[in-house]
């Protein structure tokens, strides 16, 4: 069985972008105010998960694995 990670958005930082739903639809949705949400808490680790964080231009996005919480993205300094 392969990772779980933790997925969360700060809200007060994303800007609406939409480039988590185009780099991962499965994975993110954008409310009527253009902001993001997971669609769940918890999903698979993937590489469109891995993109979509990457991708966020203001970092919005967390992925931790959900066993232990240690951080997957932004990588601990």
């Amino acid at each position: 069985m392969g990772d779980r990670w933790h997925v969360e958005v700060d809200r007060g930082v994303c800007i609406g972008s939409g480039m988590c739903v185009g780099h991962a639809p499965d994975a993110f949705r954008l409310d009527t105010a253009r902001q993001s949400h997971p669609r769940e808490p918890v999903s698979d680790a993937n590489e469109r998960l891995l993109a979509a964080a990457e991708g966020c231009p203001v970092e919005a996005i967390s992925l931790a694995l959900a066993d232990g919480g240690e951080p997957v993205f932004p990588p601990e300094e």
